[in-house]
């Protein structure tokens, strides 16, 4: 049975008991689980002797017009989910025990997190390094696994463990699919019909990339342009970003050379904000 830790002070406690020797490993989570969350738990469930999660709808990392007031919040169904999965501890705090009244210390990662999401959402991912050094600080963990689809904050939060030498290994957890090879996400369940139906390009266009480039096209202006040209099947989908970048710093490239590349796209479908990514080259 997974075990409910609804503040700090009952996590502190929790953590106080694991014995010397215990492998501890995290997944932080906003919770609306699904088989790609399962996933990273079972990777922590191999890397670990104990695995907690945590759920928490992160207020920081949510622009002024973005989904916080709606976005999922089916607790019940997690903590089931949870528990079939052999999650030991969950971690459920609230917004006034993780940011006490008056909290005015931010973590700002400020290389890896300027570029793709970090030009069109200011502020997510200092919201995002805020959250996740408390986290860490509070459970302690020996290893933290995040997924694969959000490509940037694994490397936003690579970046912050290394400079701020932080005790913990990170490990990436791969893209979880539908059969049709739309990622996985808890936004996907704000999609219409008809949004759902067109959403699989954004893979399509990934797809598409890397097969121009393994038939030898390496120029990231003419790939990021096949890509947005697959985009624009479909009249629902509207384009935020479609880039290559350099798969560890995400910085700007003018060609995809040994050390491979991030293929990333973000597009709109209706009011759904969805993203996608494949890395391609020697690291793929």
């Amino acid at each position: 049975m997974t075990l409910v830790l609804r503040d700090k002070a009952s996590l502190r406690a929790w953590r106080a008991k694991v014995t010397e020797g215990t492998r501890l490993g995290f997944v932080p989570t906003m919770g609306a689980l699904h088989e790609g969350h399962m996933s990273l738990m079972a990777r922590a469930r191999e890397a670990a002797d104990l695995v907690i999660a945590s759920i928490f709808v992160n207020p920081l990392q949510f622009g002024p017009n973005e989904d916080l007031s709606r976005y999922p919040r089916p607790i019940e169904a997690d903590i089931d989910k949870l528990e079939a999965a052999g999650v030991d501890a969950l971690f459920l705090p609230s917004v006034e025990d993780m940011y006490p009244q008056g909290a005015s210390t931010l973590v700002e990662e400020t290389l890896v997190s300027g570029p793709l999401c970090g030009a069109v959402r200011p502020g997510h991912f200092r919201g995002v390094t805020t959250v996740v050094l408390k986290l860490f600080n509070l459970v302690q963990p020996h290893v933290a696994v995040f997924g694969q689809k959000d490509a940037q904050q694994c490397a936003v939060i690579e970046r912050m463990v290394r400079d701020l030498d932080v005790p913990v290994e990170i490990l990436r957890g791969p893209i979880v699919r539908e059969a049709d090879g739309l990622a996985l996400s808890s936004r996907n369940v704000y999609l219409s019909a008809e949004d759902r139906a067109a959403a699989p390009l954004l893979h399509k266009s990934l797809e598409a990339v890397a097969e121009a480039y393994a038939a030898g096209e390496h120029d990231t202006e003419k790939l990021a342009q096949i890509g947005l040209s697959v985009l624009a099947r479909s009249e629902r989908i509207k384009a935020q970003y479609w880039e290559v970048r350099d798969p560890e710093s995400l910085g700007a490239i003018a060609t995809v050379g040994m050390r491979g590349a991030l293929l990333a796209v973000a597009a709109y479908l209706g009011t759904t904000r969805l993203i996608d990514n494949l890395v391609i080259g020697p690291e793929g």
